[in-house]
């Protein structure tokens, strides 16, 4: 009989309380990623890079091609464009447009300055995708 009180049945039963201990460190740290890249989200300007394997565009598909060459000329489509006419011409484009993505060249020459702020008025025009075409690296023998 002594056996049977020492090992009573409340004893083995399933512990059912819940440890949060774990669960709140990791909300809290949670938080803090969120607290710390949501001003990074913000700032800056969003750019869909190409990857350099990736397929040729294919610009017969009416596809604007902004480019600027070395002498910070910007030409929409062959076509020379000042910068300050850059952004009204871009919204007249757009505005029946629901496509609204745009390629970029630039010469590796121009100040990265200069490309920002073209891109900044591009963004202003109301632009969603911004695409910057590059070349693939040339491959050195050795």
């Amino acid at each position: 009989m002594k056996y049977f009180n020492r090992h009573r049945l409340s004893e083995h039963r399933p512990l059912s309380d819940i440890n949060v201990t774990p669960l709140v460190d990791v909300v809290l740290v949670l938080l803090i990623i969120f607290m710390v890249t949501a001003p990074m989200l913000q700032m800056g300007i969003d750019v869909n890079l190409p990857k350099v394997k990736a397929k040729s565009v294919d610009i017969t598909e009416e596809k604007l091609v902004l480019t600027i060459d070395g002498g910070r000329r910007i030409f929409l489509n062959k076509k020379q464009i000042p910068l300050p006419d850059l952004k009204p011409k871009l919204e007249a484009i757009f505005q029946d447009r629901i496509d609204r993505e745009i390629y970029m060249r630039a010469d590796k020459g121009v100040p990265y300055g200069f490309v920002v702020e073209v891109m900044s008025e591009i963004r202003k025009a109301g632009v969603d995708r911004l695409g910057m075409v590059t070349e693939p690296p040339q491959e050195t023998v050795e």
